[in-house]
């Protein structure tokens, strides 16, 4: 039963997040939308941030532990916007929200793992130093961080996954390159 009023709590937040900003939801609210008491919502978190953590560490994790490898740069970034684009209001009411920082985190969390994850299968039989592999990392999840972030100041206009994805086809060949300067230093 406990899982079960967990569940209904996130799902409730969630449901709201997409309607309303996050400063305008009060636990009131949630418990109301889910049918259960006060006490209850406080049995399983401590406040609205707790809550909203919690969400946005599992759906990291989900992410993460779905997909073990990534075998091209699109379709990590495909299953790392495709949360936002399926919950766009909600995303972008965290975005305006005192809580962006969670939201920052998760994004770059999920970067650093397609990139990780990606380059892992490229350099798999290059001898390339972990420092080279580390700056790789940095760079490309960065950049990719950036774009994400472009994409929510915009408004999340459907525009912007275009622009990821052409973004990672133009990185196609870097890890190439990065083994032969590897090779040369």
């Amino acid at each position: 039963m406990a899982n079960f009023t967990k569940k209904a709590i996130k799902e409730s937040f969630v449901k709201l997040l997409n309607e309303k900003p996050l400063s305008k939801i009060s636990v009131k609210d949630i418990v109301e939308e889910c049918g259960i008491n006060r006490n209850s919502f406080y049995y399983h978190f401590q406040d609205i941030p707790a809550l909203l953590e919690e969400i946005i560490t599992e759906q990291a994790e989900e992410l993460i532990n779905s997909y073990p490898e990534i075998d091209s740069l699109e379709k990590g970034m495909e299953v790392a916007t495709d949360f936002a684009i399926k919950n766009k209001m909600a995303v972008y009411h965290i975005y305006n929200s005192v809580n962006r920082d969670m939201y920052e985190q998760y994004t770059m969390r999920l970067c650093r793992h397609v990139v990780t994850r990606y380059l892992e299968v490229a350099f798999k039989d290059a001898d390339v130093s972990q420092d080279d592999k580390d700056v790789a990392i940095r760079l490309i999840s960065s950049s990719l961080f950036g774009l994400i972030y472009d994409w929510l100041n915009s408004g999340m206009n459907e525009e912007r996954p275009a622009d990821i994805k052409r973004v990672c086809e133009l990185c196609k060949g870097i890890p190439e390159l990065i083994i032969e300067r590897s090779h040369n230093n």
